[in-house]
């Protein structure tokens, strides 16, 4: 049995805040040590519940924040830039887990809420539905024909992705108080919860509880923070001077078609 972990540090169980998991953030070290955590303690419940490979993607900006030297045995890692590919290596994959997850842009006092980059992006749509990470990268792994089982994060994000997809087992390790600041567990708990969930979750998986999410052909729908005058020649649909639209045979060509 092969899992596939896709992990991202926003909804990691220790970060609190910004300064955790940007380039220049003061806790960033820390932060990078409670994602590696959080990834090791959830591929270790992956190898004990029966799987016998297990990839972790870096999905944090740039793709190289977790601590390679702290991995546990076993683990395969891909890191850094793989273009117009969301998950290298997916294929033959029987489950997903999206690790460390967060709400979408704009989900009232959502900690650290956005959706791809707080920077740029105010919103996506996905099929004409406001989507936030978890919807678009559910529905980019059902066109590999592998389901997402589990997420973890906060509390809006776990109300968010059963939204979406009500069977997914969620493992909540913090409540958001503000884009800033959450509520965490202690962290042997918030281990041992990501340990349980992620047993849970294949325990399901091999009971034929979960199915891929087919949304294909797709139109996406991205509204931009900027003004978009100089790039206008670059999109052949451009909505609005903020906002661009592609219609694509999968969700992921749709996507990287406006993400380049």
């Amino acid at each position: 049995m092969k899992i596939y972990i896709f992990a991202d540090m926003e909804g990691i169980s220790g970060i609190t805040g910004s300064s955790f998991v940007t380039s220049d953030g003061t806790h960033l070290q820390e932060g990078r040590r409670y994602f590696t955590a959080d990834i090791n303690t959830c591929a270790q419940a992956c190898f004990d519940a029966g799987a016998d490979e297990v990839i972790v993607r870096d999905g944090h900006a740039r793709g190289i924040s977790l601590l390679w030297d702290q991995l546990i045995p076993g683990v395969k890692v891909v890191q850094g830039t793989v273009p117009h590919r969301r998950f290298f290596n997916i294929e033959g994959s029987d489950g997903m887990i999206l690790l460390g997850y967060h709400a979408m842009a704009g989900t009232q006092r959502a900690h650290l809420e956005h959706t791809y980059t707080s920077k740029e992006i105010q919103n996506i749509w996905l099929n004409g539905k406001k989507a936030g990470e978890f919807a678009i990268d559910t529905a980019i792994a059902g066109e590999y024909n592998v389901p997402v089982i589990m997420t973890s994060g906060c509390d809006k994000l776990c109300a968010e992705a059963k939204s979406f997809l009500p069977e997914v087992v969620t493992c909540q390790v913090k409540t958001s108080i503000s884009q800033q600041g959450a509520m965490l567990l202690a962290s042997a708990d918030a281990h041992r919860l990501i340990q349980e969930k992620t047993m849970e979750a294949i325990a399901m998986l091999k009971a034929g509880k979960f199915h891929p999410v087919k949304l294909s052909p797709a139109t996406v729908r991205i509204e931009y923070m900027e003004r978009m005058e100089p790039m206008r020649g670059l999109f052949s649909d451009l909505c609005d001077d903020r906002t661009v639209e592609a219609t694509a045979a999968t969700v992921e060509e749709a996507f990287f078609r406006l993400r380049g």
